[in-house]
């Protein structure tokens, strides 16, 4: 018998400067059975068509997603995340943060 239960869905936004706080909060996530969707840095350089497509290509996994879960310390995130949590909030998808301070 196939189960029709997926597992739950969350999309990591945030700046990769807090490189270390997405690989955390990806093993904790992963930990609890959820499927963890997350930018990755890129070697190439980057230039302003090159960070256009990667911003198209994180929201085609916010698309993917169940639920935004923000990545920052300090209350800091820019304007690409401001982005995304509005096209999460647009499409109805749940939004929520790691740091705990942070008004969404």
């Amino acid at each position: 018998m196939i189960s029709t239960d997926r597992p739950r869905v969350v999309c990591l936004c945030g700046s990769l400067r807090f490189q270390s706080l997405f690989e955390s909060e990806r093993r904790r996530l992963t930990a609890l059975g959820i499927i963890v969707l997350a930018p990755e840095a890129i070697s190439k350089e980057l230039t302003p068509a090159r960070r256009e497509a990667l911003g198209e290509l994180h929201l085609r996994r916010i698309d993917l997603s169940d639920e935004v879960r923000v990545v920052s310390e300090g209350g800091y995130f820019g304007s690409a995340t401001q982005r995304e949590i509005a096209y999460a909030r647009e499409w109805a998808k749940g939004i929520s943060s790691v740091d705990p301070t942070l008004s969404l």
